[in-house]
């Protein structure tokens, strides 16, 4: 049932329980029962007011559902209404309310599934990679996540921004710079004096390469950078090893096929001060203490749910990590993102309650509970039955670039995203390769591909489907794939308000298995001029809706297979 059907079915059920039981202030909802045959839809509304009300809730269930039939209006959405098990009302939607989504569909094509613009906006932080190596799978399943969400967001009405975080400051850069460093002296991995905390990938050799023969490189949004060649000079190999390295992730996006509004530089929160205001509009703030020569700041008190206090700055005079975090974070809030999402590996578990704590006590109207996070687990990466660790590239993991080699970027955006974020996933290479009903990515791009050369063969005019007679299409799997095919706008909101973009990889899957059922069953190309215009509606319709959620995931709608 299409949203405004939706909405129109639950006035007509609020006025009757209205005029059941004028006084009962219940919570009004629809839930698809899990077993087909239940119906289409089924509220728990009488059971939920029986108690208060003292009466049966069975027989009030009958007042409802008797109240609602003989309401004006009922007869367009309800085919049937009765009542089941200890109260529970079960609704059959009419055909006629099942069919009106060929022609919503029709007259919005790509927007179908969209909102209107809501006027807010929201920022997405995600990959945010330090620039000390390729992308690893890890920053593959953000990314996926992360655009898959930003996606979302725009399809539910937002202004949505995408922003890159360079953690381009601290000793992890300090260790590429020496690693390329010894590299560019002619010192392997291997060598008793390579740094003891260097990086060893083969990547580092590349970089210390082009540094010697003085090449230019430049990375999104930054000045291009020009290596000096002279291998003693830190500051200069630094400064290059990170624009190559920023330059190589700009390379692994666009692989993915995925752009950024904004790239923010950590190390620009100390060279404008906006690390030291931070801390010192911390302590005006009257949250902070000195102990051990440290300067703490009172987390626990600050309601973030942080289980201690925590260090800003360390005896030694340096900040610890999520003191620029929380200066990032307030620049998010001034620049008027009243929303923002960071997409993060599990292994950030411990900033979320801190970066909150310190937001919290700075007092400057940021609300409890911002940011929002989706922390991800890890991948494991399978081929062949046994676990790939390494990359050629790398050194020691498997690459976002290698990922796409091997399978293809539709490939790896859906099944990065299939699986709930905080759920442990193995990405199975080989079911990735396979051509058969047991990879989803097929399955569903398949569903697309046939319903194309169903229509190929068909060869007629598709404006033609405009005067399809929908009536006809009775079957029941025909009218189970009209009712899949009009959750689709509420399951892209639910999807972006959970955050949960796996929802649209389940739904697409559903979707593709009730069309390749209902193809299976019925004839399409029948010698029925006005049923075979019907069905070839149903299908154009399907096949558009596809098309919508399988862009939702940024994975392609091919064809032919």
């Amino acid at each position: 049932m299409l949203p405004e059907q939706q909405e129109q079915l639950l006035g007509l059920l609020g006025a009757a329980v209205k005029a059941v039981a004028p006084e009962a202030t219940p919570t009004l909802l629809l839930e698809r029962p899990k077993v087909a045959s239940h119906g289409d839809a089924a509220t728990n509304v009488a059971m939920q007011i029986a108690k208060p009300l003292k009466r049966n809730p069975r027989e009030l269930a009958q007042a409802i559902v008797d109240a609602l039939l003989a309401q004006p209006g009922a007869a367009a959405l309800l085919e049937s209404a009765e009542v089941a098990g200890p109260g529970f009302i079960n609704l059959r939607f009419a055909p006629a309310a099942k069919q009106a989504v060929i022609d919503a569909i029709r007259v919005r094509g790509a927007d179908f599934g969209r909102a209107p613009s809501n006027g807010r906006k929201v920022m997405v932080e995600f990959v945010s990679a330090n620039p000390t190596g390729p992308l690893h799978v890890g920053h593959a399943r953000q990314a996926a996540l992360g655009d898959a969400i930003c996606r979302l967001f725009a399809a539910s009405g937002w202004e949505v921004t995408r922003e890159f975080y360079y953690n381009d400051a601290g000793n992890q850069i300090h260790n590429l710079a020496i690693s390329v460093q010894a590299r560019a002296r002619g010192l392997g991995p291997d060598h008793p004096d390579f740094p003891a905390d260097g990086y060893r990938g083969e990547y580092i050799s590349d970089i210390a390469a082009d540094y010697l023969a003085r090449k230019t490189v430049k990375a999104a949004d930054a000045e291009p950078v020009t290596a000096s060649g002279d291998p003693d000079n830190l500051e200069d190999i630094r400064k290059f090893a990170v624009a190559y390295l920023r330059r190589e992730q700009d390379l692994d996006l666009q692989a993915f096929d995925l752009k950024f509004d904004n790239y923010y530089l950590e190390s620009s929160l100390y060279t404008s001060g906006r690390v030291e205001q931070t801390v010192q509009r911390l302590i005006a703030s009257g949250h902070t203490y000195e102990q051990d020569g440290a300067l703490w700041l009172r987390t626990t008190a600050l309601g973030e749910g942080d289980d201690k206090d925590r260090v800003m700055r360390k005896s030694d005079g340096t900040y610890t990590y999520f003191v620029p975090d929380v200066a990032y974070h307030v620049t998010k809030w001034e620049r008027g993102y009243t929303k923002a999402i960071n997409i993060q590996g599990s292994d950030h578990h411990g900033t979320v309650a801190r970066v909150r704590s310190g937001l919290q006590a700075l007092n400057v109207g940021i609300p409890k509970g911002y940011p929002d996070y989706v922390l991800h687990k890890m991948v494991k990466v399978m081929r062949g039955g046994e676990e790939v660790k390494i990359s050629k590239r790398a050194g020691s993991y498997v690459t976002m670039r290698d990922l796409i080699d091997w399978v293809g970027r539709d490939a790896v955006r859906y099944f990065l995203i299939q699986r709930r974020a905080d759920t442990e996933f193995v990405f199975d290479i080989d079911l990735a390769l396979k051509q058969t009903d047991e990879n989803p990515v097929y399955y569903i791009q398949y569903a697309h591909a046939r319903i194309c050369s169903v229509l190929g063969q068909w060869g007629g005019d598709e404006a033609a489907l405009a005067r399809a007679n929908t009536s006809l299409l009775t079957a029941e799997r025909e009218l189970l794939l009209l009712q899949r095919l009009a959750e689709f706008p509420s399951m892209v909101q639910a999807a972006a308000n959970d955050l949960a973009p796996h929802h649209v990889a389940f739904w697409l899957k559903d979707c593709a298995a009730d069309f390749h059922a209902y193809y299976n069953a019925e004839r399409v190309l029948v010698d029925d001029a006005e049923l075979k215009l019907a069905r070839l509606a149903l299908l154009a319709a399907t096949r558009q809706v596809l098309a919508n959620g399988l862009a939702l995931l940024g994975v392609s709608a091919p064809q032919r297979m």
